[in-house]
């Protein structure tokens, strides 16, 4: 059965331009959600532990969100110990919310299309 223009979302309606491609790798998510978990920031080290990530891996995501202003780095002694003190930024705050908020549109339309799909099946098994 064809469906009529009317029953289709708008165009573009799936793209979720949203979702931003430095936040939305894999690394950069956890770095990221890390370090809004922990609002006074993380050791280098506590984020690597955290992420998963080796010294290097992190070392080069870090660098991209700091060029996208969404962490900022910043490096210390305490102790006579060198420190790496990384910390999400404002922009970078405002930046993953705005993502969380696709990806929570991006579940609730999964979610409204699995109940469509739910529908459907129940329809043909038991038709009204």
């Amino acid at each position: 059965m064809a469906h009529s223009n009317k029953d289709q979302p708008p165009a573009g309606r799936f793209s979720y331009e949203g979702l931003d491609r430095v936040i939305h790798e894999r690394a950069r998510l956890s770095i990221l959600t890390s370090l809004i978990a922990n609002k006074r920031g993380l050791l280098f080290g506590d984020l690597k532990r955290l992420c998963a990530l080796s010294d290097g891996n992190l070392s080069r995501h870090l660098q991209v969100l700091v060029e996208a202003k969404l962490v900022s780095v910043s490096k210390g002694f305490e102790n006579n110990r060198p420190q790496t003190v990384c910390r999400i930024t404002a922009l970078g705050r405002a930046r993953y919310l705005e993502y969380v908020e696709v990806l929570e549109q991006v579940v609730r339309d999964a979610a409204e299309g699995m109940s469509e799909q739910a529908r459907a099946i129940a329809h043909r098994l038991a038709p009204v």
